[in-house]
């Protein structure tokens, strides 16, 4: 008989520890990246009264008669379910579709967590502003000129440089991509200013120099007399003022601001000439280098200012994608890129799905500058919860796979969106149901031994 009043007492305990526990995962409905907790019981030892006999000739096998001594707590498990998505708009709030954990740091410890309300302090690191946990990451580094994310490297905080400098760029490529109409009659010699005007085609296009100041770049096509598929091309630069434009087929062999340019019978490029005659191979991207002094520089060693080069591009020979055409209709300007710009700060920035972050500058630049890492684990119900929705590692967690988004089964980075707590209140409703009539059910065992025990003790009157 005492051993029902220990069974009950058992089962009070561990179902209160279900409560406690259904309590929490409640208090924690609207918490950001909360993962509820599940408690599941398991029978305790047994008492054996008598133990199993196998059959004889005589007699069949008896089975072993035990008594149980109430139950005990299995596990108390965390469920790693996805949680609901919530759209927030702002730009450091984070959430990962798909398994994978965000990883913090502090000082040597190091957490991880799925709550991804982030924002920036006051150096631009990226942190958990509720805690100040910095959140970790791979930043850019510049080798020759091209930023490069080493997402295999050690882990470092994650900075986003809001209102740094980006410096000016001087161009260095021009695309052009027009149209010259095939119907654009020859220019006798001695024309009219007018018949001049009306068979030359102009492209103008802004460029760049050292400093970020802007030079424009004036292009005047007109038909070669005598020769129906080429025309010549005179290249000026910032023509109202004396910046001395020479062209050649490289820098060194500028010499004067003209070039030839001659189509096949198709009006598809086949080959540019320098102003003195030298063609240019007939495959490949054709182009011609553009050279301009650059006003305000220190004078070189021979006293001359800087001379700044660029990349006249034309296309690709025989192509009509991107590429200067001949074709019988209305001649076109589109100089559809050039590669310069003037110096910019860092106003905005955006985070994509595989978590690198692109800093936009004021003018019109991006450039990667990091990328968020992510971490899984063998066994994530092993790792050890230390409060303010971050966990660590365990002996049975297994170590952490730190990678970037998509790599290895981690899930992708939703940036502007927040995952919110997995707990279903109606689940948790039900559970406390469930636990409330096994506490009461638990108790009512306690009440009827003691009573049967009550019975017992009269039985001396």
């Amino acid at each position: 008989m005492m051993r029902s009043l220990f069974s009950g007492v058992a089962g009070l305990q561990n179902h209160q520890v279900r409560m406690d526990v259904l309590g929490n995962n409640i208090a924690n409905v609207n918490t950001t990246g909360f993962k509820r907790g599940r408690v599941n019981f398991q029978d305790l030892l047994y008492q054996q009264l008598s133990g199993a006999a196998r059959p004889t000739g005589d007699v069949g096998g008896v089975n072993p008669k035990e008594i149980g001594l109430g139950m005990s707590v299995a596990s108390v498990d965390t469920v790693h379910t996805q949680g609901g998505l919530q759209t927030t708009g702002i730009a450091t709030d984070l959430a990962i579709q798909g398994n994978g954990f965000f990883v913090l740091q502090d000082g040597d410890s190091r957490y991880y967590t799925r709550a991804g309300a982030f924002g920036l302090d006051s150096d631009g690191t990226l942190v958990n502003p509720g805690t100040g946990l910095r959140v970790q990451g791979w930043n850019a580094t510049v080798v020759n000129g091209v930023e490069v994310l080493n997402s295999s490297g050690a882990l470092e905080d994650l900075v986003i440089p809001v209102g740094s400098k980006d410096p000016a760029r001087a161009t260095e490529q021009v695309w052009l991509a027009c149209n010259l109409d095939k119907r654009v009659p020859e220019i006798p010699e001695g024309a009219a200013d007018e018949t001049v005007r009306q068979g030359t085609w102009r492209v103008e296009e802004k460029v760049y120099d050292s400093f970020g100041d802007t030079h424009i770049i004036r292009v005047d096509f007109t038909r070669v007399v005598g020769q129906p598929n080429q025309w010549q091309a005179v290249v000026t630069v910032d023509p109202e003022a004396a910046t001395n434009a020479a062209v050649g087929l490289t820098a060194e062999g500028q010499q004067g601001n003209a070039f030839v340019v001659e189509f096949d019978n198709l009006g598809l490029l086949r080959r540019v000439a320098d102003g003195q005659g030298n063609p240019s191979a007939e495959t490949g991207l054709l182009s011609v280098n553009v050279g301009f002094d650059v006003a305000g520089t220190t004078p070189g060693a021979e006293g001359a200012p800087v001379r700044q080069n660029f990349q006249l591009n034309l296309g690709v020979a025989g192509s009509v994608r991107n590429a200067v055409t001949q074709f019988a209709e209305a001649s076109s300007t589109k100089v559809f890129e050039q590669d310069g710009y003037g110096m910019g700060y860092l106003d905005n920035f955006r985070i994509d799905q595989t978590g690198t972050v692109t800093a936009v500058y004021s003018n019109g630049s991006t450039r990667t500058i990091g990328q968020v890492a992510l971490a899984s684990f063998t066994n994530p119900n092993g790792l050890e919860k230390t409060g303010d929705t971050n966990f660590t590692e365990s002996i049975n967690s297994g170590m952490a796979n730190i990678g970037a988004s998509g790599v290895a089964g981690k899930g992708r980075i939703l940036a502007g969106t927040l995952e919110m707590s997995n707990v279903d209140l109606a689940e948790q409703f039900v559970d406390m149901i469930i636990t409330q009539r096994g506490f009461q059910a638990n108790s009512k065992t306690i009440q009827t031994s003691d009573q049967m025990l009550q019975e017992l003790l009269g039985l001396k009157r």
